[in-house]
């Protein structure tokens, strides 16, 4: 194998990835197992969209980081407007979907525009955030103020319109990785202190209203009546407050009822978990192979965000663009899976937040995969760049 070969050959995300697909694939087989899923083919399915997945990452080893950064903004407008199209578009290809209009949907096909424009804001903040770095090398508190308010904008641009249709937690998401930006974008500690204090105050505030008064808050927050249920189930799973604490129940019984080892494959016995190969995914992976299942999961986790935050750290001192892609990247994968897993045990609120990587769907996967091809150009232009250093 040539050098310019190997530096395309990055093993150990290639080795993760495929771990990641077979996690998926298992998990999903076990999921369709159930009575509600007979008749599905979802592993198929699944096949297909990693397969796609995987052909787009090849395709964007074509397009070097410089490139990327030329037209991150016009990848980003794109993503903007995909989303305001959404809002506009007619019931014929836009339905509304558990009182949500996340998703364009066609004879076969639908997709959630939400999440490929999670990458694409993620690649405009790197874009941003690396622009700003080149032209303030000293950073003030004037410059850092101004960093602050582009990561704001960039950030809340989408979550504006995906709160409009409406979809409260994945903007939540964009939140979060706008928030990672922040902190990893070397702003003064003493505004990211001043900020973390007043979002701490608003987010009290706000679910104190929402607990104390689920029927105000629909009004003054404008947030769904399910959406209040959740939270106040959250707060209080004795509270009889609607279907939430049915799936949370259930869901803690198929994680629970797998103990150590698990019930091996095509054993659950949970029949109506809720959305067992998507967002409870994690529990059938409980139920089907017990606590080392899920620790193995979780490790596998681990492994992918330290590579991803090795790489960026490494990747800093010659390419900041791409190191922040990287931040980025982490970013999404760590409040997936955070949330996720935390909702199927309880110490999250219940959302439609997959777990990346493993559950099915067809715009997790693909959108995932455009990241990953990201973060993978970045790591075979590292490697470049070693080989010219060393």
């Amino acid at each position: 194998m040539s050098a310019k070969q190997s530096h395309y050959t990055q093993s150990d995300l290639i080795v993760l990835l495929l771990f990641f697909i077979c996690a998926s694939l298992i998990a999903i087989y076990n999921a369709q197992q159930l009575p509600q899923n007979i008749g599905e083919n979802y592993v198929l399915k699944q096949t297909i969209w990693y397969g796609a997945g995987i052909f787009i990452v090849a395709a964007m080893q074509f397009f070097d980081l410089e490139q990327l950064y030329k037209t991150s903004i016009f990848i980003y407008s794109i993503g903007v407007l995909v989303l305001i199209v959404l809002l506009v578009s007619p019931e014929s290809i836009a339905q509304e979907i558990r009182g949500t209009k996340s998703w364009f949907t066609f004879p076969g096909l639908s997709l959630q525009p939400a999440e490929f424009t999670k990458i694409t804001t993620i690649l405009f903040l790197a874009a941003a955030i690396s622009k700003h770095k080149t032209k303030y090398e000293r950073p003030t508190l004037q410059s850092d103020s101004l960093l602050l308010l582009k990561i704001s904008l960039i950030s809340g641009i989408p979550v504006v319109f995906i709160l409009m249709q409406p979809d409260f937690g994945t903007s939540m998401v964009y939140v979060f990785i706008a928030g990672m930006m922040v902190l990893l974008s070397g702003i003064d500690w003493k505004i990211i202190i001043s900020l973390i204090l007043m979002i701490t105050l608003t987010m009290a505030v706000l679910f104190t209203i929402i607990v104390k008064f689920p029927d105000v808050s629909q009004e003054l927050i404008g947030i769904e009546g399910y959406q209040v249920d959740r939270i106040v189930t959250w707060f209080d799973s004795t509270q009889q407050t609607s279907d939430n604490t049915y799936q949370f129940d259930l869901s803690m019984l198929a994680i629970g009822s797998g103990q150590l080892m698990g019930k091996g494959m095509s054993n659950l016995e949970v029949v109506q978990l809720p959305d067992a190969h998507t967002d409870f995914i994690f529990s059938v992976i409980g139920e089907s192979f017990g606590f080392i299942g899920c620790a193995l999961v979780i490790l596998l986790f681990f492994v992918m965000l330290y590579r991803l935050v090795t790489l960026g750290l490494s990747s800093f001192r010659h390419n900041v663009f791409g190191s922040y892609i990287c931040f980025g990247f982490m970013s999404l994968l760590m409040i997936h899976a955070f949330q996720n897993i935390g909702m199927t045990i309880g110490i999250m609120p219940i959302t439609g937040i997959p777990l990346l990587l493993i559950s099915y769907g067809g715009s997790s996967v693909l959108s995932t995969m455009i990241g990953f091809g990201l973060i993978y150009r970045v790591a075979v232009e590292h490697a470049v760049q070693k080989d010219y250093l060393f």
